[in-house]
């Protein structure tokens, strides 16, 4: 009898994460989530391709904390709940990386369904909807759109006319917040950092 090969079979679309968990990337199961691994993948994945200024990489899990600290300065009572839906507004990235915007132009929609799936599958392990109210997706969109304009002209090199037209309006955080979350920090303490928001966020 031959020998089953590598290339035998169905392609395997699971990843293997560090808690042990098995994620089907075809049909994600809430129950194979852990926010430990979201949080570990995130803070080990580079936004804007990693070219930015510092000694580390910006990740999206630095990134994830600066859209919701972006969207409390927008909305300053917003509850908890809308803001672990933007905490958690990019966490399919932690199995599928964050591509660019140009690469995603290039690439088409395809990617689109597996991002959905998992991005509903992580809403439901976490007590959010799998379909986020329009409202609430606009909002944090609007917040998403504010932090890569932050990000584009403080650490990726873009003019500020070129970000404007790109990334919409300067959100006009607070200095300090500013100072805070746009020097990027180390895998280990975005990694920290981005758990400590989820505990705060769902302690209630």
């Amino acid at each position: 009898m031959a020998k089953a090969t590598l290339t035998s079979g169905a392609p395997r679309a699971w990843q293997r994460m560090l808690s042990g968990r098995r994620l089907d990337l075809l049909d994600p199961s809430p129950l194979d989530i852990e926010i430990a691994d979201i949080a570990h993948g995130l803070a080990r994945t580079a936004r804007w391709n990693g070219q930015t200024r510092g000694a580390h990489i910006f990740s999206v899990a630095q990134h994830s904390l600066l859209v919701e600290a972006v969207m409390r300065e927008q909305i300053p009572r917003m509850n908890d709940r809308t803001g672990l839906a933007a905490l958690l507004h990019d966490s399919p990235e932690y199995v599928i990386g964050d591509m660019i915007s140009p690469f995603k132009a290039v690439i088409g929609n395809a990617y689109k369904m597996v991002e959905h799936r998992l991005l509903a599958a992580i809403h439901i392990r976490f007590g959010l909807p799998a379909e986020l109210d329009p409202k609430m997706t606009k909002a944090i969109k609007t917040a998403d759109m504010g932090a890569a304009y932050l990000e584009a002209t403080r650490l990726a090199g873009f003019a500020e006319p070129e970000a404007k037209r790109l990334f919409g309006r300067d959100p006009c955080l607070a200095l300090e917040l500013e100072a805070d979350y746009l020097t990027p920090w180390s895998a280990s303490k975005a990694e920290r950092r981005f758990l400590a928001r989820f505990e705060t966020l769902t302690a209630g």
